[in-house]
């Protein structure tokens, strides 16, 4: 009756326009149309996205010069204008009502991971950001993936434990020194297999260091799933 009664005076709204319609997270017909869900081929380590089919195995040239510490990475979507509004909602805005879809998204594009993963951990931040913002958009989307996939999560698994600057309009070579030492392992993860969750891949910066935090603590693999990534080639140096 609660649900009713919300729909009623705030009717649910396209996760993509203003337009109104029948139930929360829905997008319609002709903007999911224009959505760039990325699929194969695909660089089988960071998921670029290939010119052409040459074989599952296949790496870009970032992985082939220099092999990133997590295993694989997936993402659900290019980050486009769409991409961007959804991103941009949920992490300044704090509109949840788009997370189980999300997840649905997010489930597909990294499946094998997932489906051996022993627990799913978003990326971390910092206290402080936390404190003024009240929530992290990682968290909401591992425990969104968690409860579609009912594989656990852990969201002290990793600790931001250095404040830094914010990463937006940083080059690659910067965003790596920005992020180094400030990320850390809380506990031991001996023998595991983690999935690490965040909303967008640009260069990979942060996805690396928490990789390099859960090796230290054991992790034996590492893969990482998000919402969205950049594909131009400028942007993905790892």
């Amino acid at each position: 009756m609660i649900s009713r009664l919300s729909d009623l005076i705030w009717p649910p709204r396209s996760l993509l326009s203003e337009e109104i319609v029948d139930r929360p997270g829905v997008i319609e017909a002709k903007l999911w149309g224009e959505l760039r869900f990325l699929a194969d081929p695909r660089c089988a380590r960071c998921g670029f996205p290939l010119p052409e089919e040459i074989g599952a195995t296949a790496v870009c040239g970032a992985c082939a010069a220099s092999a990133p510490v997590f295993d694989t990475v997936r993402a659900a979507l290019a980050y486009d204008d769409h991409a961007r509004r959804l991103v941009l909602d949920l992490k300044r805005g704090g509109r949840r009502d788009g997370l189980p879809v999300f997840a649905k998204w997010m489930a597909a594009a990294a499946e094998d991971a997932l489906e051996r993963a022993d627990f799913i951990a978003p990326a971390p931040m910092h206290w402080t950001r936390l404190a003024v913002r009240s929530f992290n958009q990682a968290a909401w989307l591992a425990q969104a993936l968690s409860r579609a996939s009912g594989k656990p999560w852990k969201p002290g698994a990793l600790a931001r434990v250095k404040r830094r600057k914010s990463q937006a309009g940083l080059s690659a070579s910067e965003r790596r020194r920005n992020v180094g030492g400030a990320i850390k392992a809380r506990g031991r993860h001996a023998g595991k297999i983690v999935l690490l969750v965040d909303d967008v891949f640009t260069t990979g910066a942060t996805l690396e260091a928490c990789a390099r935090a859960l090796r230290k603590a054991g992790a034996a693999e590492v893969h990482a799933v998000t919402l969205a990534r950049v594909v131009r080639p400028t942007d993905i140096t790892l």
